[in-house]
This record gives structure tokens, C-alpha cells and sequence, in this order.
């Protein structure tokens, strides 16, 4: 909305010309986003369903009647930043139904005590093949990997399939990632932060990314100023969520992270980022839905003494503490990442 205004009457008055500006949108939106869940979250939390407590995972009494699915509350802020502050694109603004799906989808699993896996597994699958549509499109894709100088060009008829499973990973693994106090906001907190960084600085910048020999994404600045904007809110709700939390972002807020995560993937044109910003994400959650899938359809038997997701092994097998757990994942998260990044573009 605000670049239409300057669009409109930016003639008329000069400060409008900011709300051209990509750095002026998502500095203001980061500060907006957060201070809109800051406030918003302490007034409605009461009107959240409270939690039940999970089966198997370690002190999930401690969780017992706290409020949770705050991510209805964060989510929806992020869904009306964005028409703020992100400039129209439609690739972009079609992407927010989707994320106010996977929100309903996740308070509903909150509210109702819970779908069936596979029901929830069906789902998510049908959100992402709708956000690999979107950000795909019918058009060919043209997909760049670090170790690789050129490009490889992929027809619709195979980016949407693995774009679905990328994004539908991101999905779960974000949401078998949640469970102990500020993790789960703080894992994907940094990794859209990150991936924003990337698409804002670097792929959104025709200067940066000639030099750096990767390829221009047009729409690079639009998806970092929803990127930092979704950042704002997870730092609004990490003010409770922080040990010990006041309140839980449940499903309604993990699935539309994971969503989030995972088209920003999808919009970089490489697939690999999910691994370079998500390393640790994916270790807690996406390493026990292998453990399971493969026990369950092929009767195999991996990594038996460890207990997933990972930060719950942490706490019961060698005998962390919450916060120990947070700091701990969040060093590894960070230092991973940013060596990671940085050695995949300089490879490129």
C-alpha cells in the first residue's frame, strides 16, 4: 500500500519518495511487525485455546495450561504488514493466503487435541503444491547450486513437484523443531533473517549478484521485506515465549514459519539454502521424520538410541537444561549458517 502512495502522490510531497525506498519499507515494517505483537499478544492470549501437554515429550507438563497457538495472533499481524509494507507483486501478495492456511490448519490441530498425521501430512502437502505454484509459476525455472558455474533450467512440469517437497519439508521439520522455550522462534527467526539478508543484499541486487557470478532475482526485495517482517513478529513473540514462556505459537505459528522458510527457499532458486540456513532445523525435526518414515514403510531401524526430536534427547539423555538447549542450538545455528553462506557463495 505504501508504494502505491508513492506512486500516487509522491509528486506532491517529497518525503513520500521513501516508501519507494526497499530499506525505508522493511526497516519500518521489522519495527512495526514487532511492536504490533509486542502489544497484541498480552491482550488477546486469553481468548487462545491452552495447552494439553504432549505424549512422550520430555516435561511437557511444564507447557500444561499455558496459552498456546499465538501464532494466530502473529500471523495475522504478518498478513496486514505485508499489505502495508511489501510492494504489490502478485507472486508475493498470493502467497498470503497460504500462509493464513497453514495458520488454520495449525490452530485447528491445536484447538480440536489434534488431525491424524496423515491427515495433517495431506494438508501440507496441498499448501505447498499451491506455494510452489505461485512462486513457480507455468514457466520454466532456472536453478543455480554453489559448486556449479552455470545454471540448470527446469520445466513446471518438475520445479513444482520438487519445490512441493522442499517446501513441504520445511513445513514439518519447523514443526517437530517446536517444544522447548524459544528455540523454535529462535532457529526460524534467524533463518529468515538470513534468507532476507540474502535476497534484500546479494540475489536481489543486480551490482552484488553480478560480481558474486549468481543469478538476479527480480523479486528479491519484495520477499525480503516480507522476510523481515515475519523476523519482527517471532522477535514480538520471543518476548514471552522466553524462558520461562508466558505463551506457545503452537502449530498456528510453526507451520506458517516452516511455510515461510521454505518458499524464501524456493525464491532464492536454490534449493540448497534450506540446508545452509537450516542446518539445525532440520537435525531436531527433519532427521526423526526419516527415523519414523523409514521404521514405519520399510521396517528399517536407524539411529534406535537417539531420541527425536533432537532437543528433547538433549534434555533427557544428557541432561541439558532449557536454556542450555536454546544457546547451544542457537551457537551451532548461527556459526553453521553463516560458515555456510559464506563458503557457498565464495565457492560460486
Amino acid at each position: 500500500m505504501l508504494s502505491w502512495i508513492h506512486s500516487t502522490l509522491g509528486q506532491a510531497w517529497g518525503p513520500l519518495r521513501l516508501f519507494d525506498s526497499f530499506f525505508f519499507l522493511a526497516a519500518i515494517g521489522f519495527a512495526t511487525s514487532a511492536l504490533a505483537t509486542w502489544l497484541a499478544l498480552p491482550r488477546l492470549w486469553s481468548r487462545l485455546p491452552t495447552d494439553r501437554g504432549r505424549a512422550f515429550a520430555v516435561n511437557a507438563e511444564l507447557s500444561v495450561g499455558k496459552p498456546v497457538s499465538a501464532g494466530l495472533i502473529f500471523v495475522s499481524i504478518f498478513v496486514l504488514a505485508c499489505l502495508i509494507f511489501v510492494p504489490f507483486g502478485a507472486r508475493c501478495l498470493l502467497t498470503l493466503p497460504l500462509m493464513l492456511a497453514a495458520m488454520l490448519v495449525g490452530y485447528f490441530d491445536d484447538r480440536r487435541g489434534g488431525f491424524s498425521e496423515y491427515q495433517l501430512a495431506l494438508m501440507d502437502a496441498v499448501i505447498a503444491v499451491g506455494a510452489a505454484m505461485v512462486i513457480c509459476g507455468f514457466e520454466p525455472t532456472t536453478i543455480w547450486l554453489p559448486i556449479w558455474k552455470g545454471t540448470l533450467t527446469l520445466g513446471p512440469w518438475l520445479s513444482i513437484p520438487l519445490a512441493t517437497g522442499l517446501i513441504w519439508l520445511s513445513i514439518n521439520a519447523t514443526n517437530c523443531s517446536d517444544g522447548v522455550d524459544g528455540v523454535s522462534g529462535s532457529l526460524t527467526g534467524t533463518a529468515i533473517l538470513l534468507l532476507g539478508g540474502l535476497l534484500y543484499a546479494v540475489l536481489g541486487n543486480e551490482v552484488v549478484a553480478g560480481h558474486l557470478n549468481v543469478p538476479f532475482t527480480r523479486e528479491g526485495a519484495n520477499w525480503a521485506i516480507m522476510a523481515f517482517l515475519m523476523v519482527g513478529c517471532v522477535a514480538g513473540y520471543l518476548w514471552y515465549n522466553a524462558a520461562p514462556s508466558l505463551v506457545l505459537m503452537g502449530d498456528a505459528g510453526s507451520r506458517p514459519l516452516g511455510l515461510l522458510i521454505g518458499m524464501l527457499v524456493v525464491a532464492t532458486n536454490n534449493p540448497l539454502f534450506l540446508l545452509l540456513v537450516g542446518s539445525v532445523i532440520l537435525m531436531n525435526g527433519a532427521t526423526g521424520l526419516v527415523k519414523v518414515a523409514l521404521l514405519r514403510f520399510f521396517g528399517l531401524k536407524i539411529l534406535a538410541g537417539v531420541r527425536f526430536p533432537l532437543h528433547d534427547h538433549c534434555r533427557k539423555e544428557l541432561g541439558w537444561s532449557n536454556t542450555q538447549v536454546l544457546v547451544r542450538f542457537m551457537l551451532v545455528h548461527l556459526g553453521l549458517s553463516a560458515l555456510l553462506v559464506i563458503l557457498a557463495l565464495k565457492v560460486r
